[in-house]
């Protein structure tokens, strides 16, 4: 479930983390990396917890509404919509959800403040009340909605990241790539979706049977145990009129290092998939300037490795 594209980012970030600490055990390494992108998974299974939780305090919400002394006509007769969310309570009966909130003692008993808080956002958006009164009642308008409190404001949730920061230091750090997650993971959902559903294997899609733990494996230790050969290879590539050997970030270095390893290491991935990848990774995880340096030399290094015959990859037009 996990897309390639952030398990790059997690590889980057460790590679990173793990040059600037002076570590010199790479499978120590790898484990933290590996640890990292399995808290990435807890996370997940929180946040649709969350989900849950938010309707769970409506339906208490509406109970003691009508248990008032002087309840209103709406306090007897509540609009259901919310609470009978069909996405949502699909979640609520899947049973590897339940199995998963289980394994990390998942409680909101002491935090109704947090749940609390987002539900009075949630009812205050515009989106709520078009929802509520919308007069289509079904799974895709569900889903679209829940979609749409993820997307717009789960983001902005900074009293549940901190919430989030107390249970683990990952879970700060991975926060927006989870909520991506989950996005798309409500957005894949299908009507079919019910208890005995499983959740998805956070590392593997629906379209790739190659087991991801080997692409983050492979992309880290071969990064780390190339570094001074992959380092030659760019620094001759550099066009010193244009850019300075020296003055070449440690990202970039690292973001460059890492598009070799795919060209050579990792047979299964057509090079444009890889270029691509790495040049708009460097515009969001270095300068400026990275996206043009970052193309120009992958773009050399590439025609010199075809030129020597150096790239073997395992079928048709992985290597165009």
């Amino acid at each position: 479930m996990i897309n390639r594209t952030s398990l790059r980012i997690k590889v980057l970030q460790a590679l990173y983390a793990y040059m600037e600490s002076g570590e010199d055990n790479p499978e120590k390494g790898v484990n933290h990396l590996m640890e990292s992108i399995d808290k990435m998974k807890d996370l997940f299974v929180w946040q649709l917890s969350f989900l849950i939780e938010t309707k769970r305090f409506a339906e208490n919400r509406i109970e003691e509404n009508k248990r008032k002394n002087f309840p209103t006509e709406e306090d007897l007769n509540p609009n259901m919509r919310y609470v009978n969310n069909r996405v949502i309570n699909a979640l609520e009966n899947n049973k590897d959800l339940r199995k998963e909130e289980q394994r990390l003692k998942i409680n909101w008993a002491d935090h109704q403040d947090i749940i609390r808080g987002y539900y009075n956002i949630m009812r205050n958006t515009e989106e709520y009340a078009q929802y509520m009164n919308d007069k289509t009642d079904d799974f895709q308008h569900d889903k679209k909605f829940v979609a749409t409190m993820i997307s717009e404001y789960f983001a902005e949730l900074e009293v549940l990241q901190d919430f989030y920061e107390e249970k683990s230091i990952f879970f700060v750090d991975d926060y927006h790539l989870v909520s991506a997650m989950l996005l798309k993971f409500i957005n894949d959902m299908k009507p079919s979706f019910n208890e005995t559903t499983l959740l998805p294997n956070m590392y593997r899609t629906e379209k790739d049977e190659v087991n991801n733990k080997d692409f983050v494996r492979t992309l880290f230790r071969e990064t780390l145990s190339h570094s001074e050969e992959y380092n030659k290879l760019i620094g001759d590539n550099v066009n010193e009129k244009k850019w300075e050997k020296d003055r070449v970030c440690v990202m970039d270095m690292i973001i460059l290092r890492m598009a070799i390893t795919e060209f050579l290491c990792l047979p299964y991935i057509p090079v444009k998939v890889s270029m691509n990848e790495y040049i708009e990774i460097s515009k969001y995880f270095s300068t400026p300037k990275s996206k043009i340096f970052v193309n120009g030399i992958l773009d050399k290094v590439l025609k010199k490795l075809k030129g020597e015959n150096a790239i073997h990859k395992k079928g048709a037009g992985l290597l165009e």
